[in-house]
């Protein structure tokens, strides 16, 4: 399940099937693999960003902020993790567990 955040791009384009040119505000630029970028930002439509996975952010000479960030699972964004605890009941242990039905 990747870690992905919401970077803006002053430019993304494709350079080939497989990859894509990315440039920044601030004139940095890199070329980041497609696979790594898991769409648009539909919440920021002003502006263009594009939601990115942070391992091959910490990896390239991109400026981009850690402050949007989401989770995406089957190509699917997760809006929040849900953690469910389960506590079971205490039962008493059984004398015999022998079944009827079995016996000869």
């Amino acid at each position: 399940m990747p870690n992905c955040y919401s970077v803006v791009f002053k430019e993304l384009y494709s350079i080939s099937p497989k990859a894509c040119k990315a440039v920044c505000f601030d004139g940095s630029s890199d070329i980041l693999p497609i696979s790594t970028i898991y769409g648009p930002d539909i919440s920021r439509p002003s502006k263009n960003a594009w939601w990115v996975a942070d391992w091959i952010l910490r990896k390239k000479n991109l400026t981009y902020s850690q402050k949007i960030e989401c989770f995406f699972q089957d190509g699917r964004m997760i809006e929040e993790e849900e953690i469910i605890l389960h506590s079971p009941k205490i039962k008493e242990p059984i004398k015999d567990n022998s079944i009827d039905e079995l016996r000869k």
